[in-house]
């Protein structure tokens, strides 16, 4: 295998191995393949921390939409189109 290869198919595996952390433990081999990779590739150490940063917003979303819904009151809504159909006019 090239050199060019194998370094594709490691940072391939290391980003396999970086989603696969966020969402069950890796064996022991899997730990060190993937800390020996990042150690030495800015890359995925740059895609590790963009798909924490995915992850997070991700669950925050779904979090957001478990919250109870929240509604604009009636007089609110009154003033508003008030406003829009004196702008329209």
């Amino acid at each position: 295998m090239g050199v060019i290869k194998k370094i594709q198919y490691d940072c391939r595996h290391a980003t396999y191995l970086i989603e696969k952390r966020q969402h069950r433990s890796l064996t022991i081999r899997e730990r060190m393949e993937l800390t020996i990779h990042l150690t030495g590739c800015s890359v995925c150490r740059l895609f590790q921390r963009q798909s924490r940063w995915i992850n997070r917003m991700v669950k925050s979303l779904f979090h957001q939409a478990e919250e109870p819904e929240r509604k604009l009151d009636d007089e609110f809504k009154r003033q508003l189109q008030e406003k829009i159909d004196g702008r329209l006019k």
